[in-house]
């Protein structure tokens, strides 16, 4: 049974526009209401997928908003076209962010030099329409940082999503002023537990929480879903690992990472 905190939790980082999610969206929103996660960010990984996510935010704005962004994934995407799309795409209210947009190193399912032209052109659109940005990165720490570097002073905010990275890849994306997003990788004994030390380094007004649902189930529910499908309503039992590493109540750590994801995204 998920125990859920007193007070809303928000989480920052879902694909709802994922096919698993079709035949049960509703129930997937009731349960989430029940677990007390009150508002999602729906994540926009490509032109296609970000008008998924703005239309399905348009159902319900209080508790629904997108990204508009390109994943590294589909860097190759990439171009002066699919950049004016976005650029269109992420004038609409229901956009809070741009991204999801960095690099990944770890697949190269488009080139390096794709991947890195793409995270520029999207920058470039954070500076131009003074929205934060949505961070994908992985093994490719030294790239990210370097073009981050450049922008930073230039862009409102930036969140690394997902943070799955050692001690120094951390204190690299907090002396820049990240913000960083904590998934259900933390309730993974198998390749999650170097995170838990971590916790207590980041400032409570830097830090969110995510699922990144369907994808990373946290592996310390109890009991486990028949599928393995992640959903939103599971945050609690990220916010209830986080909470304890950090030695805080599950209140505490909801209050301030809702707090810190109503600044970050401009919540109303």
């Amino acid at each position: 049974m998920i125990t859920a905190p007193t007070c809303e939790l928000i989480d920052i980082g879902l694909n709802l526009t994922h096919e698993s999610f079709t035949p049960d969206l509703a129930e997937v929103l009731r349960r989430a209401h029940l677990a007390g996660v009150s508002r999602m960010i729906i994540t926009g990984t490509s032109v296609a997928a970000t008008r998924e996510a703005i239309t399905l935010a348009r159902t319900d704005p209080h508790r629904l908003h997108a990204t508009a962004g390109l994943h590294p994934h589909h860097a190759s995407d990439y171009s002066a076209g699919a950049r004016e799309e976005l650029r269109e795409l992420a004038a609409d209210p229901a956009v809070v962010a741009i991204g999801e947009c960095g690099l990944d190193y770890y697949r190269n399912y488009s080139p390096r030099e794709a991947q890195i032209a793409a995270f520029r052109g999207l920058l470039e659109l954070a500076v131009e329409t003074g929205k934060p940005v949505f961070l994908h990165q992985r093994d490719a720490h030294a790239d990210f940082m370097s073009i981050l570097r450049e922008f930073r002073g230039s862009i409102a905010d930036g969140v690394a999503h997902c943070f799955t990275g050692s001690r120094t890849e951390l204190d690299d994306c907090l002396s820049i002023d990240l913000a960083i997003g904590i998934t259900g990788w933390i309730c993974d004994e198998r390749r999650g537990l170097h995170l838990l030390p971590m916790m207590g380094a980041i400032p409570a007004s830097r830090l969110m929480i995510e699922t990144d649902a369907p994808y990373l189930l946290p592996r310390t529910l109890k009991p486990k879903p028949a599928s393995r499908r992640n959903e939103p309503a599971f945050l609690p039992e990220v916010a209830k690992t986080v909470a304890q590493a950090r030695n805080e109540t599950l209140e505490q750590l909801a209050a301030s990472s809702t707090a810190a994801a109503e600044r970050f995204f401009r919540l109303g």
